[in-house]
């Protein structure tokens, strides 16, 4: 068995109805104050009191006056109400200027190709919100984000760090890059095996590509030998145009 706990939940209007009476010193005045009959006024202070367990006000037929309970929880009451519309107001104001600035950590091949447009809508929604981009590799966004340095990031990986949640955004197959007049480009799929007839460009061991290539191929027998290494997909895609090679991404 439990013990059931009395919970009273106090609404702020009850309580600012009783600051404007204790401020006028009389119900008459406060209810035409607050744009209510003076009965509905009657019953929010009753169950302010109820709540509380102790009466604050003291009616006689000609004035009204404050219980000692309720001298002393006047000044705490209006300071309550205070600062309540205190932090509506700075509330409002955050939500009308949406000032500050946002941080992200994003693998170089999407902040080239698909970040520009996001961050146009972005800038078109929020336009005093300034946005710094670190373009990282994917283990590099990893610790930006783990440092406090990002506020989130953008890669190829995915994990199961304890400190960082990850939410997928897409899903998109690899593919083979090489020039449109390449033997392969009129292929639909090419094996892996295959490849190896060809000079291939792949990114450092670092970079999230070439480590979902090398979990997902893992269990062949047959593993690529990149002839070029490079840092970045966009310059193994330059590679790929100057006919030096093909790429998988």
């Amino acid at each position: 068995m439990h013990q059931k706990e009395n919970n009273v939940e106090y609404e702020l209007q009850d309580i600012r109805s009783f600051v404007k009476i204790a401020e006028l010193g009389s119900f008459h005045e406060a209810a035409e104050v607050l744009h209510i009959s003076q009965p509905a006024l009657t019953r929010r202070i009753k169950k302010l009191e109820q709540g509380l367990g102790t009466s604050l006000l003291d009616r006689t037929t000609r004035r009204v006056s404050l219980t000692s309970v309720g001298r002393d929880f006047f000044p705490k009451a209006r300071r309550l109400l205070d600062d309540f519309e205190d932090s509506i107001l700075n509330i409002r104001e955050l939500a009308e200027r949406q000032i500050g600035q946002v941080t992200l950590a994003c693998i170089p091949t999407a902040a080239f190709y698909f970040l520009p447009s996001v961050i146009r809508l972005y800038n078109e929604r929020y336009p005093k919100i300034r946005i710094r981009l670190l373009d990282l590799s994917a283990n590099e966004g990893l610790e930006a984000v783990l440092r406090g340095e990002a506020d989130f990031g953008i890669n190829m990986m995915s994990g199961q760090h304890p400190d960082i949640e990850f939410v997928p955004l897409v899903k998109e197959p690899f593919v083979l890059a090489c020039r449109r007049d390449h033997e392969l480009a009129k292929r639909e799929s090419v094996a892996w095996i295959e490849l190896s007839e060809y000079r291939l460009i792949g990114v450092g061991r670092l970079s999230g590509n070439r480590m979902i290539l090398d979990h997902a191929l893992a269990g062949l027998s047959w593993r690529p030998k990149w002839f070029y290494e490079v840092q970045h997909l966009s310059t193994s895609l330059g590679m790929v145009e100057a006919g030096l090679g093909i790429s998988a991404m």
